[in-house]
C-alpha cells in the first residue's frame, strides 16, 4: 500500500508569552516576502525534467532519510497519483537544489478518488465534508509534502515521524537561514495558489493534528473531519475551502501567497 504523507515542516513560530505570537508571525512572514525571491523560487513541474527532480527528491526524503518507502533501483518516488498531479517545488537559488516539493492530486471524474479515499476511507467520519459531496473537478488532495535534510532545522512542530536535521550554516548565510523555516508553509502557499488558478475549491489533505495546528497558528485554518487514525503515526483527514481560508489569511501571509502566486504565473 502506497503511503499517504508528508515529510518535515519546518519549527513555526510558537506562541510567546504575554505577546501577540500570531501578529509577530504575520510581521515576519511579510519581512519574509519582501526578500523570499532572492534566495529561493517556487516553481511548477511542468516538464518531464521537472518531475524527474521532483520524484527524485522525495526518494531521497521518503526512502533514504525517512524510510517510509522502500529504495528501488530508479532512485525515484512515484506512484499512480503522479500523472494527475500538479507538482510544485521551490527551488534554492544559489545552489539550484530542490528545497522541497508537494503535489496536489486532482480529480476529473466520480472515478478518480483521492489517496485518502482509497487508502483511509475511515479517517473520514464528518458526512458533510466527504470528497464526494463537491463536484469532482473541483476537489483535489495535497500530498507529498518533503523538505530534505539540508534544508531542515532541528524542529519541535514536526510531521512524519520525528526526522530532525541540522543545517549546514558553511553553506547558507546568516541571512538565507532565516527563510528556510517558510519552506514547508510556501509549499502550502504554492498548493493554494495552484488550486486558486484552477478553481478547485475543496482542499483535502492527511496530517498529524499538530501539524494542522502550526498551520493554523499561521493562518491556515484546516478542518479535522474525523479522528486520527493510525497511518504512518497518528494522522486525520482535514478539508479548506481555500476561498474562505484567502480571505482569513493574515495581511503578512497575503503578502507571502502575492509573492509566491507572482513566481509561479509569471
Amino acid at each position: 500500500m502506497k503511503s499517504i504523507h508528508h515529510a518535515s515542516i519546518e519549527n513555526i513560530n510558537q506562541p510567546a508569552p504575554k505577546q501577540n505570537a500570531a501578529a509577530l508571525a504575520s510581521d515576519e512572514a511579510e519581512n519574509i516576502a519582501q526578500h523570499f525571491s532572492h534566495y529561493l523560487k517556487p516553481q511548477i513541474a511542468k516538464s518531464d525534467p521537472l518531475k524527474q527532480e521532483v520524484y527524485k527528491l522525495r526518494y531521497q526524503v521518503y526512502c533514504e532519510e525517512l524510510h517510509f518507502e522502500e529504495t528501488n533501483a530508479t532512485h525515484i518516488e512515484q506512484d499512480e497519483f503522479d500523472s494527475r498531479s500538479i507538482h510544485c517545488f521551490i527551488r534554492h537559488i544559489n545552489t539550484n537544489a530542490l528545497a522541497g516539493t508537494l503535489r496536489v492530486i486532482a480529480t476529473r471524474n466520480t472515478d478518480e478518488l483521492l489517496p485518502m479515499e482509497k487508502f483511509c476511507p475511515q479517517a473520514i467520519t464528518d458526512e458533510n465534508l466527504r470528497p464526494r459531496n463537491f463536484p469532482a473537478h473541483q476537489i483535489c488532495e495535497v500530498s507529498r509534502l518533503a523538505v530534505p535534510l539540508s534544508f531542515r532545522k532541528r524542529q519541535v512542530d514536526q510531521f512524519s515521524g520525528g526526522a530532525t536535521g541540522a543545517i549546514n550554516e558553511t553553506i547558507f548565510s546568516t541571512q538565507e537561514l532565516r527563510f528556510f523555516p517558510y519552506i514547508a508553509v510556501s509549499l502550502y502557499l504554492s498548493a493554494i495558489a495552484l488550486c486558486h488558478k484552477s478553481r478547485i475549491h475543496h482542499v483535502f489533505v492527511m496530517m498529524e493534528p499538530r501539524l494542522a495546528r502550526s498551520l493554523n497558528f499561521v493562518g491556515i485554518h484546516f478542518t479535522q473531519i474525523g479522528a486520527p487514525v493510525e497511518y504512518h503515526g497518528k494522522r486525520a483527514a482535514y478539508y479548506v475551502d481555500i476561498r474562505q481560508l484567502r480571505k482569513k489569511m493574515s495581511i503578512g501571509y497575503r503578502k507571502l501567497l502575492a509573492m509566491i502566486e507572482q513566481e509561479l504565473f509569471s
